[in-house]
This record gives structure tokens, C-alpha cells and sequence, in this order.
């Protein structure tokens, strides 16, 4: 499962990250603003509270095992400090953790490669010899 919430302003991008992780065969989990976008996009999306509004939350579900990857991203002192116990929970326990779109969508692109079984690794010194 994989756990977003985000800022009003990278609802549009996360939501088509979302489309391409439930293609994947990902469930998906969101706070509510962020899963009120998705299901009007027509997308399936567990809802879960943040932190500040109770148990069960995201952290928890964080915790037990339930998340495999989160998306978070925040705007605004109060969300920043809820986000801190987000990843903190990611981080001990080993949960890939994306803060911006950019890393998101890079971590998005890499598990669609994986996926293919496209991914091919190259020596960096392929690139600095110009032989690529």
C-alpha cells in the first residue's frame, strides 16, 4: 500500500502518480483532501486520518506494516511538524519516504522499470567516456 498526502498544489501530480501505482497493482491510502481528490478522479483510495485527528492514523499504519512507500509532501509550520512523525515512522521502519514530486515521480518511474524488467544498470564511467 502506498500511503500520500500532499499539498493542495501537487494534488494534479500526485494524482497521476497514483493512477500509475493502482496500475501497478498498488492500494493506495490518503489523508482527506488528498483521497477526496483521488476518488473524484475515479480512483480507489483508503482513507486514513493524519496524525492530529486521531487514531487509527497514518503513523499507525506506518508502524504496523501496512505502507510500503509514502508520499508526502506539506506547506505551512503546522503540516511540516505533523510530517515530522511521518518520517520519523518511515525511517525507522524502513519505509521509502518521497518530500517533493520530483523524488516521487523519479521513485514512481524506477518501480515501473522494475516492473518491465527494463532496468539495466550502466558504468558511470559509460557516460563520462561518451560511449553510451
Amino acid at each position: 500500500m502506498v500511503f500520500i498526502s500532499v499539498k493542495d498544489r501537487d494534488k494534479e501530480a500526485a494524482c497521476a502518480l497514483a493512477e500509475r501505482l493502482s496500475g501497478m497493482g498498488f492500494s493506495l491510502m490518503a489523508t482527506g483532501g488528498t483521497a477526496r481528490h483521488f476518488t473524484a478522479q475515479g480512483l480507489t483510495v483508503q482513507h486514513i486520518n493524519k496524525v492530529l485527528e486521531g487514531r487509527p492514523h497514518c503513523e499507525d499504519a506506518i508502524v504496523n506494516g501496512d505502507v510500503q512507500m509514502v508520499i508526502n509532501t506539506t506547506e505551512g509550520a503546522q503540516a511540516i511538524a505533523d510530517s515530522y512523525s511521518i518520517r520519523r515512522s518511515a525511517l525507522t521502519n524502513n519505509v521509502p519516504h518521497y518530500t517533493t514530486m520530483a523524488g516521487a515521480a523519479a521513485a514512481v518511474d524506477a518501480i515501473a522499470a522494475l516492473v518491465a524488467g527494463s532496468l539495466e544498470v550502466t558504468p558511470l564511467q559509460t557516460y563520462l567516456s561518451g560511449s553510451f
